[in-house]
């Protein structure tokens, strides 16, 4: 298995539901969390496809640490409908020291694993992952 290092491993069912958000636009977003057990990132959550930034934002814990992936559609200045994947590292500052080094250190090695990834964030309070901030990152 992996170690702290080279980060965790990946379990199959992560890169299956990002191909499902990516080709299908089955869900709105993912979150995975580190199985520690396990030694491996997992899913979460699903997020079905009519859901908001704002019910995504709120379902993320306010002091563990998370990857997320969203799908985040808008309109250009010149009218035309897109949509960007965002890898989102959320790192809140009240997550324990051990969890952020965890994350921190298995997030390469993650993202690897998930090909189509457009934007990155990383993010320690709600302010840094903010809808502006979103849209100002997707233009």
């Amino acid at each position: 298995m992996a170690n702290a290092a080279s980060g965790m491993a990946v379990d199959d069912d992560c890169k299956r539901r990002f191909l499902e958000l990516k080709a299908k636009r089955t869900y709105r977003f993912v979150v995975f969390r580190i199985d520690e057990e396990q030694k491996q990132v997992v899913v979460e959550k699903l997020g079905e496809p009519n859901l908001t930034y704002d019910v995504f934002a709120a379902i993320l814990p306010a002091d563990e640490c998370r990857y997320c992936i969203y799908d985040f559609d808008f309109v250009t200045e010149e009218g035309c409908q897109k949509s960007k994947i965002f890898f989102i590292a959320w790192s809140p500052d009240t997550a324990k020291i051990r969890s952020k080094m965890l994350y921190a250190s298995s997030k390469d090695r993650f993202k690897r694993e998930l090909d189509g990834i457009q934007v990155e964030l990383q993010a320690t309070d709600p302010t840094e992952m903010g809808l502006d901030v979103i849209r100002g990152r997707a233009n």
